[in-house]
């Protein structure tokens, strides 16, 4: 699947900002199964300095400094990216939960995935939530798949109750949330077991195939789980806001631990007083 993807992010401020500096993922990434064609960052007003480069997880960043007075800053992304990922394997060809979680542990390209982050911390309630989708012995990707469906069973999606920072037991204790709090949730169960999980921010497509009802979280940025299969399988993503086995819907941003990692634009400003903020995301299939 051809897609093109734009992303508008608008902050009017109610005084002049004197100066100011901004770090983002806005600039999707290259992986197995997606191939941008290009991509362009238009930024207003105008930076006096501007850095591309990539993150300690590969993922293109992009650093401006302004130093003349604005009251408005945007920055639009429009890109062409290709989707073409490969179907996941049988849940019955991949190994047992156990075995994954020995092997993972053993291997530096993942083990870090396996460990707490502030977003994504284990704890004893989640613990006990993703107990009933791993017994022992069960394949790994079986476990996963049940786990991505209750937790869209058990949680209602609902904006405004959670915010930037609320951790994964925090959205388990309220059982309602948005996409972060969906993927936070499933890492943290994950990381339980000693999985490997990462946070997968991206988009995802505007307008649903034919037929098919329309997904939470597209028009916005959105968030799944990106988890370890092993050697022979690689990674696999699941996003559990909409109960899927990630396909050509999606399109990655970034990846990292949890949000904090890859939050898609911050900064530091001096001067500016309070702000609004407009964000608006269309990615819509190009008919070939």
């Amino acid at each position: 699947m051809l897609y093109r993807l734009r992303h508008s992010t608008t902050y009017d401020y109610a005084q002049p900002v004197v100066m100011s500096t901004h770090f983002m993922h806005l600039l999707p990434r290259e992986r197995p199964g997606q191939r941008v064609r290009e991509a362009d960052l238009e930024i207003s007003p105008r930076p006096e300095t501007r850095r591309n480069e990539s993150d300690y997880f590969g993922n293109p960043t992009t650093t401006v400094s302004l130093t003349t007075p604005h009251q408005r800053f945007s920055v639009s992304l429009s890109a062409t990216v290709e989707v073409a990922p490969k179907p996941p394997p049988p849940p019955e060809a991949t190994l047992g939960w156990e075995t994954l979680a020995a092997i993972a542990i053993q291997d530096p390209q993942v083990a870090e995935f396996c460990l707490s982050s502030p977003l994504a911390q284990p704890s004893d309630e989640i613990n006990a939530y993703v107990g009933p989708s791993f017994s022992p012995g069960r394949f790994v990707l079986e476990g996963l798949i049940d786990l991505n469906r209750r937790i869209w069973d058990d949680f209602a999606y609902r904006p405004g109750v959670t915010s930037v920072v609320t951790t994964a037991t925090q959205a388990l204790q309220a059982r309602a949330g948005v996409c972060q709090d969906f993927a936070h949730l499933m890492i943290a169960a994950l990381r339980t077991l000693g999985l490997p999980a990462r946070y997968i921010s991206g988009y995802l497509r505007t307008l649903p195939p034919a037929g098919e009802v329309r997904r939470r979280g597209a028009d916005q940025s959105h968030a799944w789980v990106s988890a370890w299969l092993g050697p022979e399988f690689g990674w696999v993503d699941l996003d559990p806001t909409n109960n899927l086995l990630v396909g050509e819907e999606h399109v990655t941003l970034a990846w990292g631990r949890d949000f904090q990692d890859i939050s898609p634009l911050r900064g530091v400003i001096l001067g500016g007083g309070r702000h609004t903020l407009r964000v608006g995301v269309d990615l819509d299939p190009i008919l070939t």
